[in-house]
């Protein structure tokens, strides 16, 4: 006999019109990440373009292969335990931050040190092997964070990430070339927010991508956009089958992968941060997934990643709430993790990396990011709207540094150079960056507490923010954002900073003790 909660799941319409586009927009998503891998690794540091395409690039897709397929089944266990019919599965991805901090901060720098590209891969499999297990180890705890952070700092940090990194970073490459870039972000836009119905009952968003690809080329043709970058072009490797085969090669790395967990862990603990934001998020979408098995899913792919060759790690992606407006539910990450995953095995992935116009592909991250943002300000109370708002600051500083190192790099200069007040400035830009997610999280909690009168988890939230900055976990001074014991290090920052929190800490405190209104008089 079928019971009603049974009867309900077996009607879960995992698959539906929906799914296509939102399986280009994740898709699109890991290619953008993939591009930017590839490029950084041959173009900045001359890795070989066969060791990238034949064995990082396909290790680190197999971990989104194995993290999607995972979501994909959390998402049907969800469907069978609620009796919903319209549950949308987690998104997972190669996380952003991780990649410019690793290729720039450790692959990159090894390479440059040892001369030895394959030391080098081994090393960043060790990290990665590292990472999936501290991810692993802190899931109980870290999870247990979500009883106790303000939903205005996990929504609020969801939604600075997604206006300020995934939207607005975009952006700037459309206004690169505005007549194929102005056209394919509206266009994005318009089969988004409408629902369209083309000829031929083609996906909408598919129909774009293949109209603005035909567009870009055709100008290109004419001479009136920038041509494509021809490296990755020309590195890329003749399709083929390349196994991501489980290896203890990452052991010859562990001795220098040692040297650079201060900046390893931070960013994985960070992907935790975002893990259980991105959990809050999916439920106030009305997907209460749980909190421990998206975390664990997240390490372990990162651990997987590692073993088959991977060097950038995995999260979940910020977007649950933008991929269910799209009407996905499970097809889209199950397509996902084949179309990613297979991709790296048989070697289409370094053609389409180096084929797809970026431009075409980046206003589908403007649009995720324009949806985060919006919904982390309506699934709020009204009186937490500043609390979300201060979120954005640090994510506002991690920007400006990256491209601020940029323009420098472009003018042949660095932050060393600088002297008098911009000094002081690009110091303060780097200090407010420096762990920016745990930042945005405290201060968006530290906010909310006060709004809602409660003083001594105010208190508590920056006497937390006086020890996270004590060893560097926020507003390191070290390159990277490192962190360090503070008494091994010269610059007194660390000393100046948990000070600081240290005394709004006891502030904070004391004034539980004036009179003041209640949360419910302020508007």
């Amino acid at each position: 006999m079928t019971t009603p909660q049974s009867s309900a799941s077996s009607r879960y319409a995992w698959a539906r019109p929906g799914d296509v586009s939102a399986f280009l927009g994740l898709m699109f998503d890991n290619v953008a990440q993939l591009i930017v891998f590839s490029t950084i690794l041959i173009q900045v540091f001359d890795y070989p373009a066969e060791l990238v395409l034949t064995r990082m690039l396909p290790g680190t897709a197999f971990g989104v292969l194995f993290g999607d397929l995972i979501y994909t089944w959390l998402a049907f266990r969800l469907a069978r335990r609620t009796g919903k019919n319209d549950v949308t599965a987690m998104p997972l991805g190669i996380d952003t931050v991780s990649l410019f901090g690793l290729t720039f901060g450790a692959l990159g720098p090894v390479f440059k040190q040892t001369g030895d590209a394959v030391l080098a891969w081994q090393v960043g499999m060790a990290l990665m092997v590292m990472m999936g297990v501290f991810k692993i180890a802190i899931t109980w705890l870290a999870a247990r964070l979500r009883d106790f952070v303000p939903p205005a700092a996990m929504l609020g940090t969801i939604g600075a990430i997604g206006v300020v990194l995934i939207a607005f970073m975009p952006m700037l490459k459309l206004f690169a070339d505005p007549l194929v870039g102005f056209v394919s972000l509206f266009l994005i836009l318009l089969v988004l927010l409408r629902t369209f119905e083309l000829p031929g009952r083609v996906p909408p968003v598919l129909g774009v991508v293949i109209f603005t690809t035909i567009a870009f080329y055709t100008l290109q043709g004419f001479g009136l956009v920038a041509r494509q970058d021809e490296t990755l072009a020309a590195a890329a490797v003749p399709l083929g089958v390349t196994w991501p085969v489980p290896t203890l090669g990452f052991l010859a790395g562990m001795e220098i992968a040692l040297d650079y967990l201060p900046l390893a862990l931070p960013l994985a603990f960070a992907t935790i941060i975002g893990g259980i934001d991105n959990t809050e998020s999916a439920n106030a979408a009305g997907d209460p997934y749980d909190t421990p098995s998206i975390l664990l899913t997240e390490g372990f792919s990162t651990l997987v990643a590692g073993l088959v060759g991977g060097v950038i790690q995995t999260t979940p992606y910020i977007g649950h709430p933008a991929y269910k407006r799209m009407g996905g539910r499970a097809a889209y990450t199950l397509a996902t993790a084949l179309f990613v995953g297979l991709g790296g095995i048989l070697g289409y992935l370094s053609w389409l990396v180096h084929a797809l116009p970026e431009i075409v592909v980046v206003p589908i991250l403007v649009f995720i990011g324009l949806e985060i943002g919006g919904h982390a300000f309506v699934a709020i109370p009204r009186r937490h709207v500043a609390a979300v708002a201060a979120c954005f600051l640090p994510v506002l500083a991690d920007v400006a540094v990256i491209l601020g190192n940029q323009f420098l790099g472009g003018a042949g200069v660095s932050a060393a150079d600088l002297g008098g007040p911009a000094a002081v400035s690009w110091k303060a830009l780097e200090l407010l960056a420096a762990g920016f997610v745990v930042t945005a999280m405290l201060f968006g909690s530290a906010l909310a507490f006060v709004i809602d009168g409660r003083f001594y988890a105010a208190a508590l939230t920056f006497g937390i923010a006086a020890v996270a900055s004590f060893f560097g976990v926020i507003h390191s001074p070290l390159p990277g954002g490192a962190t360090f014991l503070p008494w091994r290090i010269s610059d007194p920052t660390p000393w100046a900073t948990a000070g600081g929190y240290a005394a709004t800490a006891i502030l904070v405190w004391a004034a539980s003790f004036l009179p003041s209104s209640s949360a419910e008089e302020i508007p």
